[in-house]
């Protein structure tokens, strides 16, 4: 095929569509199918920047009439369905009306001594795209997901990483045990004990522990740690929401590595 092939989907029955709902509507279906749904310009951009192709692009009809010219070119499949065919694929109340499917990286080694966030079994897919989102920013090229974590690139957490999953390493769905390769401190964060954040020696790089958003990290987890901070609320809430506690920890490690 060439990149300006194109097919024209008319059947709801169609096998593609099948594995395409399939793929949406299962967190876990990428792991089967060795493909991950990227639906949405932004995310497409954000993979193409990154040098990602798709396998495949699928375009809502309506959206293909002015976007071919653009998009035509970067997939060796282009896909054509009719709106309501796209519709039925997407979970969103208001479908982008294009995406790429994409196959899953391979999962790479944990790497012993870079600045690491560790997700332990954070359960809600939008605080676990928006944790990778802000260590995609604050530097912590690697996250590690222990089991019982949102799978990282399930649709939701991907819609909610807005692209960052691809300027990360993700390992993903290890046991607690596979933390023994990390060679730099591990720090965790408490609501209650532990030293004040904005007085804390940080080390760098490091890796930073959040946990369950109703029981925090494990005990055995919490023994691994080289230092726990808390992070001063002087308006007396019980606790953050763990994406925020995410974006405060991280920032306050970038910065001090930066000065």
């Amino acid at each position: 095929m060439t990149s300006t092939d194109i097919q024209y989907i008319s059947s709801a029955s169609n096998a593609l569509l099948k594995d395409l709902r399939r793929l949406v509507q299962d967190n876990t279906g990428y792991r089967k199918q060795g493909r991950i749904w990227l639906e949405g310009d932004h995310l497409c951009r954000a993979a193409l920047a990154r040098g990602v192709r798709p396998e495949f692009a699928v375009f809502a009809e309506s959206f293909w009439q002015s976007a071919a010219p653009e998009w035509s070119q970067h997939s060796p499949r282009n896909i054509v369905v009719a709106d309501a065919l796209f519709a039925a694929l997407s979970p969103l109340e208001s479908p982008a009306r294009m995406g790429f499917a994409v196959p899953l990286p391979a999962q790479p080694d944990i790497a012993p001594g870079i600045a690491t966030v560790i997700l332990d079994r954070v359960q809600d897919a939008g605080n676990v795209g928006a944790i990778l989102r802000c260590a995609a920013a604050f530097g912590f090229s690697q996250v590690i997901a222990i089991k019982g974590t949102a799978a990282l690139w399930s649709p939701k957490v991907l819609r909610a990483g807005m692209g960052a999953h691809f300027g990360l390493r993700l390992v993903e769905a290890v046991e607690e045990g596979a933390l023994d390769a990390l060679a730099v401190p591990i720090i965790t964060t408490s609501s209650h004990a532990g030293e004040l954040l904005h007085v804390s020696r940080l080390p760098w790089p490091c890796a930073w522990a959040l946990g369950h958003e109703g029981q925090g990290v494990s005990e055995e987890l919490a023994h691994r740690a080289a230092l726990s901070v808390r992070i001063a609320q002087p308006g007396g809430e019980e606790s953050l929401n763990v994406a925020t506690a995410a974006a405060i920890c991280l920032h306050a490690s970038a910065s001090t590595h930066a000065g």
